[in-house]
């Protein structure tokens, strides 16, 4: 007894068309877009963490100041003298 069904046809009954991924309509409302200027090893770093965890480069930059904002994180910065000022 030979059957007409073919794998094809059973394996497209049973699986999910791919779903199209809708834009989050209230993302304008959570993000604000913005223009900086990084240091360039700063944005290879971000890009070689986006590599290893898969995420976008940027949503980890984001994720990093995000966690300084919720822990209060302040940068230590200590300005240097020019080096001109730094001789007698």
């Amino acid at each position: 007894m030979s059957s007409d069904i073919s794998v094809g046809s059973v394996f497209s009954t049973f699986v999910e068309p791919k779903m199209k991924g809708e834009k989050n309509p209230y993302i304008k409302e959570l993000k604000t877009q913005v223009t900086i200027r990084l240091d360039r090893d700063t944005v290879q770093y971000f890009k070689m963490l986006a590599k290893n965890t898969g995420m976008s480069y940027q949503n980890l930059i984001n994720l990093y100041l995000r966690d300084c904002v919720e822990t209060k994180e302040e940068p230590s910065i200590q300005w240097s003298q020019p080096a001109e000022l730094n001789h007698p």
